[in-house]
């Protein structure tokens, strides 16, 4: 996995240099922007990523930021630093997905263990898009055919029902039941119909 980058957006020049020279001294990857448009018109990251966000700037603010990213799909994890916080500000922040919300001044300790905090919670989100994604993989591989026993067999039918349903015999059922285990690499039927839960596959989602 790559490297993981903290962006700092902050209007503040001076808080700004500060908290990328902190995050610099740690040895890690910081890219610092003065407002949220100038964040958004930079490339989508696909790597492991955290954001040291400000509430209120000039323009806008960091919660409107944190709702534009959450929209598009961006893993990115909020750390949020504000000398004009309140309960309203940090819930709508924390409900929003926010790693932590620290009051200015800060110290520098606990911005470091809630950059850690973050870093590490979409390094897992990373990990389970890319478990998600070889599984989805897999099911792509299945023939339409076995894509129906798939759904079937994980919702509970018995082979028997599978076959009465599909209109085939049910050593045929078997076979393709067979198949199925192979190429969604299921140990068990347990493991299919956790695959099936993840997948979001239902009897109504397939053709």
């Amino acid at each position: 996995m790559d490297e993981p980058t903290v962006f700092v957006v902050d209007d503040d020049p001076s808080v700004r240099r500060s908290v990328v020279r902190l995050l610099e001294s740690a040895g890690l990857r910081v890219q610092g922007f003065a407002s949220g448009e100038a964040f958004l018109e930079h490339e989508p990251l696909t790597g492991p990523g955290c954001l040291v966000l400000d509430v209120r700037m000039s323009g806008m603010s960091g919660l409107e930021l944190q709702r534009r990213l959450r929209a598009a799909g961006r893993p990115m994890a909020i750390v949020f630093i504000t000398g004009h916080g309140d309960v309203p500000m940090s819930v709508a922040a924390m409900k929003g997905g926010a790693v932590d919300f620290l009051m200015k001044p800060f110290d520098d300790e606990a911005l470091l263990a809630a950059i850690d905090r973050a870093i590490g919670r979409v390094r897992a989100w990373l990990l389970t898009q890319q478990d998600l994604a070889r599984l989805r993989t897999r099911y792509d591989r299945l023939t339409p055919r076995e894509q129906q026993v798939f759904a079937l067999v994980t919702a509970g039918l018995l082979n028997k029902q599978v076959a009465g349903q599909l209109g085939i015999s049910e050593k045929t059922i078997k076979v393709h039941r067979a198949r199925v285990m192979t190429k969604m690499e299921a140990g068990s039927l347990a493991d299919l119909v956790r695959q099936a839960g993840r997948l979001q596959v239902t009897t109504t989602s397939v053709g």
